[in-house]
């Protein structure tokens, strides 16, 4: 599993690479290539970041930072991460570098198909109803809450939730849009509640602008929210339920979820693990790397 001459090499071209404060190691390989190798390694794999940092003694900020390339590895930590990963060295610093290939050599003694370890949402729409029927019970009033500031907070709700517990809110999809974040099926959903008399559309404006607002015509059936997950949602709209448009879709612009994915595309709930000040919930370990 670890090729001794290649740790070797590693750890002298490591020495090059702190010595010079380069970006790029002689292998050609930057530290951005390195982290997203490491990522895919530990997808295919089915590992949360949770579970790698914990093996590697570091938080998981510390491995988050050094999948996006932010943080170095030094060569012990990349011995290490071929044990918990179970990759071959010497194809982890190819240059025709395969995710797939890298482990084959080294396959577990129980086989298992690769898969991350989360994949594509799914959509629970009796939950997203009840957290949009919520949210209208406390917002519905507020004269700012039209339909941008809305989807923005089902967005940081969902995203909020995920990367908390590692589990899915409502298990909607999210759009890149210009406006910032729009939840997918949103048209078909709100068509069947306005339909079924569960909310009710409503045309306004506001500081002179049109404005599309809803408003609940019953309330949300609370045995369909778990305690930890309205919680979630109570602090969201405690933080942004004030917010115009304007203000809550640019401070989701610089959501590093919505940034980095591209226009048009699905954003990633993996994405939320990435996040730094002001951005993230979660409580990590104070003891970085």
């Amino acid at each position: 599993m670890f090729e001794y001459k290649t740790y070797c090499t590693f750890v002298a071209l490591l020495g090059q690479y702190t010595a010079t404060n380069s970006t790029t190691m002689d292998i050609k390989l930057t530290r951005k290539e390195l982290g997203k190798r490491i990522a895919e390694l530990r997808k295919l794999k089915g590992f949360s970041q949770e579970d790698v940092a914990l093996h590697l003694k570091m938080s998981r900020p510390s491995l988050a930072q050094m999948e996006l390339g932010n943080r170095s590895i030094d060569a012990l930590e990349l011995h290490d991460l071929s044990i918990i990963l179970g990759f071959s060295l010497d194809d982890f610093m190819a240059s025709d570098f395969v995710a797939k290939k890298a482990t084959d050599k080294v396959a577990d003694a129980v086989n298992e198909p690769s898969e991350e370890r989360i994949s594509v949402p799914t959509l629970q729409i009796n939950k997203f109803k009840n957290v949009l029927l919520y949210m209208l019970e406390r917002c519905a009033g507020k004269p700012n809450v039209g339909e941008t500031v809305l989807y923005k907070l089902l967005y940081f709700s969902d995203f909020n939730h995920y990367e908390i517990y590692e589990e899915h809110l409502t298990g909607a999809q999210y759009r890149k849009l210009p406006y910032g974040p729009v939840p997918q099926q949103m048209d078909t959903i709100i068509h069947q509640m306005i339909e079924n008399k569960q909310i009710q559309r409503v045309k306004t404006e506001f500081h002179g602008f049109p404005q599309t607002r809803y408003l609940p015509l019953e309330k949300a059936d609370l045995t369909q929210l778990k305690a930890s997950e309205k919680e979630v949602i109570d602090q969201v709209i405690e933080q942004m339920g004030n917010w115009t448009a304007t203000t809550i879709s640019e401070y989701s612009h610089k959501d590093l979820p919505w940034q980095v994915s591209e226009d048009g595309k699905d954003i990633s709930y993996e994405l939320a693990f990435y996040r730094e000040f002001p951005y993230s919930v979660r409580l990590y370990d104070q003891n970085e790397d």
